[in-house]
């Protein structure tokens, strides 16, 4: 059985954690397989309970998989520790949970640089969320970087520390004007949260690798989205890691050839948390609207989404660089009652009409989408679970946007409770 991929097709947030959910049941494993406690899944399961994951899979509220945060993930001792602790305080399994053995771990002078540096940088900030993800990326990528393996050797855990906060320190103090941190507090505190979870650290590329070989579905989630990729995104107003699918076998050890199936989500509209561009953003009442409709307030920092109208150019973008199969559309029940829906199918930049994405970064921020508007519709959609039980006008657009992104749209979101769902082609 080949593995699947479920990726953000816009700027994150698009409701992966309800497509890996509903998909979850099908899979034997569940794998995050990049970003940190940035980014956030919310899941309401059939009974209106509400879970909101940050570094574990959605796939751990189905006791019958296995799951597994993998090395491409940077993990926050703690937060791992607090999200287990919520988990288990609402009597959710949690032993089926593996880390893998080379997942980076954030350290807490990751977690400070980060801080004072978006402070610093004033009006010139990225937009990050402050919890060590990008610095503990550049430790990995520098090669100084601490493994959960660490946790397993005091004494390379201790050597690594050290080393590190003789040049981060003299960071701290002397170009910040902050307080040293001491190394030994930072190595006991580690040790004290890494005891608690050490048995789930494993070889994971190892375990998934025979999980494919017996024909078990591995079902692979990032965080965040296309458009916030270090390498693809819009830069640098971007994420530390590769949400594409190119990551997720780079974060997760299993080559890409045991992967058949990409899954993209998409929102019915388009949504983004933090500083950069944003061509098709509303800035007025409408915008006000589907924030408040749709709900967009962010998992894991609870900030206000900035919000706008689908863009297919994104879509047709994302498709490209994922080689995405299918869509799986989310909250077009937050579209319901708008007598019409702009949707921007192309950008004008200086004059020109582009139809893709722009190459460069200027052009980027000085887009301006080029609209063509489709017919709203009125009708409570929520209870509809096929296809055709849907209004006309909201067949039409989701057709629409099928054509526009080159690719189907396999699966619809009309609320979101895990069977507020309309499928209309297996993704499995």
């Amino acid at each position: 059985m080949p593995a699947i991929v479920v990726i953000g097709a816009q700027w994150g947030d698009e409701g992966k954690g309800k497509a890996t959910d509903l998909l979850g049941e099908h899979a034997q494993w569940v794998v995050r397989y990049q970003g940190g406690n940035n980014a956030g899944h919310t899941v309401v399961l059939p009974d209106g309970q509400n879970f909101a994951l940050h570094l574990i899979p959605s796939g751990i509220l189905n006791p019958a998989v296995k799951n597994v945060i993998g090395n491409g993930v940077v993990v926050d001792p703690g937060v791992l520790l607090e999200e287990l602790a919520g988990l288990e305080e609402r009597d959710v399994n949690t032993g089926n949970l593996l880390l893998s053995a080379d997942a980076h771990l954030i350290m807490p002078y990751h977690v400070a640089i980060d801080r004072v540096t978006e402070r610093y940088l004033g009006k010139a900030k990225i937009g990050t969320t402050g919890r060590g993800i990008g610095p503990a990326y550049q430790d990995k990528v520098s090669r100084v970087g601490v493994r959960a393996q660490d946790l397993l050797d005091e004494k390379i855990l201790r050597q690594k520390v050290e080393a590190a906060l003789e040049f981060k320190n003299q960071v701290l103090v002397k170009v910040y004007n902050r307080k040293a941190l001491d190394a030994n507090e930072v190595v006991d505190t580690v040790l004290e949260h890494g005891a608690k979870f050490a048995h789930r650290i494993a070889d994971t590329r190892l375990l998934l690798n025979q999980a494919l070989e017996r024909g078990e579905l591995v079902l692979l989630e990032g965080s965040q989205g296309t458009l916030l990729d270090v390498d693809h995104g819009t830069y640098p107003f971007v994420t530390s890691s590769n949400p594409t699918s190119g990551g997720a076998a780079t974060g997760s050890g299993i080559g890409p050839g045991k992967i058949s199936t990409v899954i993209g989500i998409l929102k019915a509209y388009t949504t983004r948390v933090g500083s950069g561009p944003f061509p098709t953003e509303l800035n007025d009442d409408m915008g006000e609207l589907l924030r408040k409709n749709g709900g967009e307030f962010g998992v894991t920092t609870g900030r206000s989404r900035r919000t706008g109208w689908f863009d297919a150019v994104i879509s047709r973008y994302a498709t490209r660089v994922n080689g995405i199969t299918d869509y799986f559309l989310t909250k077009l029940d937050v579209l319901s009652g708008l007598e019409t829906i702009p949707i921007c199918v192309a950008y004008e930049v200086d004059g020109r009409r582009c139809d893709e994405m722009p190459m460069t970064q200027t052009d980027v921020h000085h887009a301006v989408p080029v609209y063509e508007e489709m017919p709203g519709w009125f009708e409570d959609i929520s209870g509809c679970r096929t296809f055709e039980e849907l209004p006309a006008n909201a067949r039409a657009y989701v057709e629409r946007l099928e054509e526009l992104s080159l690719a189907r749209v396999s699966a619809i979101g009309v609320g979101p409770g895990r069977d507020e769902t309309i499928v209309r082609h297996s993704l499995t």
